[in-house]
């Protein structure tokens, strides 16, 4: 009788053992993308600190003909969206955060070996996560980065910020690119 691994079959020892070295390999990527994530927090909670530390409100320090260093105070949501609605959105975007980082913690779960896909999401959860840190600390969040053109000034914003934008691009691209490599198939 030919035994499995000489027929070219896997033997059940075998099989088990592949989907244990699966099984760890998935869990390992999950831990790198929630590592990244952390790395957003850590870098966003950094420089609001140094911000917060160097500026005050009405501060503008010139870096480049396109970009200054700012100090602002957000309540609201992206461009203030709610800024002025009396202090209820605050809890409703703290939950709102909370409730889709539980939601991307998730997907990155199932999703750890896809690398674009997974990228993204660990952005958008540190950006979320960055944010909440502000929203509940300090019932706001510390913007600090404003770009400018020709007399347009885009509001100011943050490295979360800048982490979700980048997560959501990265969302888009990864979309176009599983379309185009499904077409192709």
């Amino acid at each position: 009788m030919t035994s499995p691994e000489r027929s070219g079959g896997a033997s059940p020892d075998a099989a088990g053992t592949n989907s244990r070295a699966a099984s760890r390999a998935a869990k390992n990527r999950f831990v790198v993308w929630l590592c990244v994530a952390c790395a957003v927090v850590l870098v966003d909670q950094t420089s609001k600190w140094v911000a917060l530390k160097f500026l005050r409100v009405g501060d503008v320090i010139y870096v480049a003909p396109f970009f200054d260093w700012v100090l602002a105070f957000n309540t609201g949501a992206a461009f203030s969206f709610l800024a002025g609605a009396g202090g209820w959105q605050r809890w409703f975007f703290i939950v709102l955060s909370l409730v889709a980082s539980v939601w991307i913690v998730f997907l990155l779960k199932h999703h750890a070996p896809e690398t674009r896909f997974a990228f993204a999401l660990s952005m958008v959860l540190g950006g979320a996560i960055g944010n909440v840190v502000d929203r509940v600390s300090i019932g706001a969040v510390v913007d600090f980065i404003q770009w400018h053109a020709g007399g347009y000034y885009w509001p100011a914003f943050n490295a979360a910020d800048s982490a979700i934008t980048l997560g959501a691009l990265v969302l888009v691209w990864d979309q176009f690119a599983s379309e185009a490599q499904g077409k192709a198939k």
